[in-house]
């Protein structure tokens, strides 16, 4: 997989079966490096660009993960694999508990998958040692700043939804800082409180 190279998020990659974590319509494209549909306009993220979003938080195993967008669960999935926890986020009931069930189905079961705002965070859980956004707007929302920890990695696709960058930030004493910027891509639109109504 172009510049993925950690052998942790490939065995990851090559663990978790994206077809337990798509419609059933959709299984025969599981195994395809494409986005693909599923419910309220929304899309799984393509392996490849949840692999690089996922290895640029450099997880090592003890981690505590806040994810944003739960999908139907597949990139909640690999942080599993990775992390020794991950709080996943969903604003659609029926996405959320999709994701739970398909999750529960593969065996894993350090994941709390929460219906709500993905732009308020999961305050009650925090401090994050990592935060990962999958919907784009133009600034990181100030709830998942404040709930990532110092020294934690924040990824998330910066714009206006649909034309965007995957930008990986530090929390530093003085902020989030821009760290690197990862690759463009297309993402859906981050909505919320703290992002577009």
């Amino acid at each position: 997989m172009i510049g993925v190279d950690d052998p942790r998020v490939l065995d990851a990659m090559r663990t978790v079966r994206r077809t337990a974590f798509v419609p059933p319509e959709y299984a025969d494209s599981a195994h395809e490096d494409v986005p693909i549909p599923i419910p309220h306009d929304q899309v799984t993220t393509q392996p490849s660009l949840s692999a690089s979003m996922v290895q640029a938080l450099r997880i090592g195993g003890h981690e505590h993960v806040l994810e944003i967008g739960t999908g139907y669960g597949y990139q909640t999935a690999l942080l599993a694999r990775l992390a020794a926890f991950v709080t996943s986020i969903e604003r659609w009931s029926d996405l959320a508990a999709q994701a739970h069930r398909n999750l529960m189905a593969e065996g894993i079961h350090n994941v709390q998958v929460v219906e709500g705002d993905g732009t308020e965070g999961v305050p009650a859980r925090a401090p994050y040692d990592a935060v990962l956004v999958s919907a784009a707007f133009p600034q990181v929302p100030h709830p998942l700043v404040d709930q990532l920890r110092p020294g934690g990695r924040l990824v998330q696709p910066i714009g206006p939804g649909g034309k965007d960058q995957v930008i990986l930030f530090e929390r530093t004493p003085d902020g989030l800082v821009e760290h690197e910027r990862l690759l463009p891509a297309r993402f859906v639109r981050l909505y919320g409180r703290h992002g577009y109504q």
